[in-house]
């Protein structure tokens, strides 16, 4: 019985001491757990310096930033057009040009993009699908001030605008090298996307002398594409805005988005400077862009194309060689590779014609290519659309004897029509010799719908440079009265 009672006690006092040892640890942790705790939230909070520099292995983009944001313009293009409506006109000639007409208000509709001050004195370049048909172009600069803007000259094979407004000391964007530029190497893209202006985003140079074919279509078999592909972000908006290196200097002119939605969804296009700065050098100084031709048909090299002809992958194929082009007078034959012009390296078709573009009728460039395995160098020396090593200089709406100013919205509602541009006065010239007479009112020319005289002028300098062997621009309209009427003006 006493043995049984100390054998109770005795467990009965180990667990009160396993208890009493569990209690006193467990405290023990608890108390280690709240100071614990309280450490963690009682230290003072850490501010970074942002006046510290930034670390050398992550890009500072403020400097561009600010260089590029004060030279980046809003562009805001109008034009007025009649609201739908049908309504025959009981002239089937007119009916067929042009379909029914509506005899609504007139709707003036707008546009927006970018631009950039390229000088101070006021001449901004753009893309020309952001000014394509406007009545009124407005700029507006950073600092907010606005201007009306006049179209100096367009070119629609590279999609390149040139503006003026007047006005002085203005910011500017100097231009940089896009042939130096780097797949890997960032840039910014500035613009007005959304409305939203001065917008800065950044990315890398994804690509180079890319081509998607919103330049060469249907309408414009000429267009020259040689785009720099980036994946900065880019929106409807930013369209003529600047794209420009960490060292703030303009690389390209933000063009087009490879998107289905029609917002920004991973790859934005700019055409390079250096055809850029071709284009606006030609506009100022002749009036229209002077194309030089190699006068060859030329193709990318995939791998059937290298295994069909036995030829190298690097470099553009040349499939054809024109009759007296400047190819041919060189010695370049059909089934050469070219390589490089002028010692730089040519491995597509876009980036072939980005170096060409750079060139005018008259200049000469060496040309580098592959005739079977053996290497030759051709120097040539550049023809224009007709042949011949002349710059072609813009004639001028005096060669067609003719004023003409944009069809006032009164008349547009009286007609039923939504553009137009109107011949207020004839004298010597191309228009008195076909018969033109004023108050002619001009709404297509050479198949476009034309709302300005500036329009007008732009398609005539785009006959004159051509390739077309006949310079001719065919006129459709109408007269006071309504009668429809067309006209074939020769500008040999």
């Amino acid at each position: 019985m006493g043995s049984k009672i100390k054998f109770i006690l005795g467990v009965a006092g180990i667990s009160m001491l396993t208890s009493l040892i569990s209690i006193s640890m467990y405290a023990k942790w608890n108390q280690m757990e709240n100071v614990s705790s309280v450490e963690e939230f009682s230290k003072p909070v850490e501010f970074s310096n942002v006046s510290s520099p930034v670390p050398s292995n992550v890009p500072d983009f403020t400097y561009a930033a600010d260089k590029a944001v004060h030279a980046v313009v809003h562009i805001r293009s109008s034009v007025t057009r009649m609201s739908s409506g049908r309504s025959s006109t009981g002239d089937p000639f007119f009916d067929f040009f042009f379909g029914d007409r509506g005899y609504q208000q007139p709707q003036k509709q707008e546009g927006i993009g970018s631009g950039v001050i390229i000088s101070s004195d006021g001449f901004i370049v753009t893309n020309n699908h952001v000014i394509d048909g406007a009545d009124e172009i407005e700029v507006t600069l950073n600092d907010k001030r606005s201007f009306k803007a006049s179209l100096i000259g367009t070119d629609p094979t590279t999609d390149i605008a040139l503006l003026k407004i007047e006005s002085t000391g203005l910011p500017i964007i100097s231009f940089g090298n896009s042939d130096n530029l780097k797949v890997g190497e960032w840039v910014l893209a500035v613009g007005n996307p959304f409305n939203l202006s001065s917008t800065v985003t950044a990315g890398i140079v994804s690509s180079k002398s890319r081509s998607i074919g919103i330049i060469s279509n249907g309408k414009n078999t000429m267009g020259i594409e040689s785009f720099i592909q980036t994946d900065a972000a880019v929106n409807p908006g930013n369209s003529g805005g600047a794209l420009v290196n960490t060292r703030g200097e303009l690389i390209g002119i933000n063009t087009a988005i490879a998107s289905k939605t029609g917002s920004y969804t991973g790859y934005s296009f700019a055409v390079p400077v250096s055809i850029v700065n071709k284009v606006v050098t030609d506009i100022k100084q002749y009036g229209s862009v002077q194309r030089a031709l190699l006068g060859i048909t030329i193709q990318n090299i995939d791998a059937n194309l290298s295994k069909e002809k036995g030829i190298s992958l690097n470099g553009v194929y040349v499939a054809g060689v024109g009759e007296k082009s400047s190819a041919s007078e060189a010695g370049i034959k059909e089934g050469d590779v070219i390589t490089k012009i002028n010692d730089v390296k040519v491995e597509s078709v876009s980036s072939l014609q980005e170096q060409v573009n750079k060139y005018r009728p008259g200049d000469k460039i060496k040309v580098s290519l592959l005739r079977g395995e053996e290497e030759k160098v051709f120097s040539v020396t550049l023809k224009n659309s007709m042949g011949t090593t002349e710059v072609i200089k813009s004639r001028g709406m005096d060669v067609l004897g003719a004023t003409m100013r944009n069809l006032p919205d009164s008349k547009k509602q009286q007609l039923g029509i939504g553009y137009g541009v109107e011949v207020t006065g004839v004298g010597e010239g191309k228009f008195k010799k076909v018969g033109i007479e004023k108050g002619y009112i001009i709404l297509k020319v050479n198949n476009q719908k034309v709302s300005s005289p500036e329009e007008i002028n732009a398609i005539m300098n785009g006959v004159m440079t051509s390739q077309a062997e006949n310079k001719i621009m065919f006129l459709i309209g109408i007269h006071p009265n309504g009668e429809a009427d067309c006209y074939t003006i020769d500008l040999r």
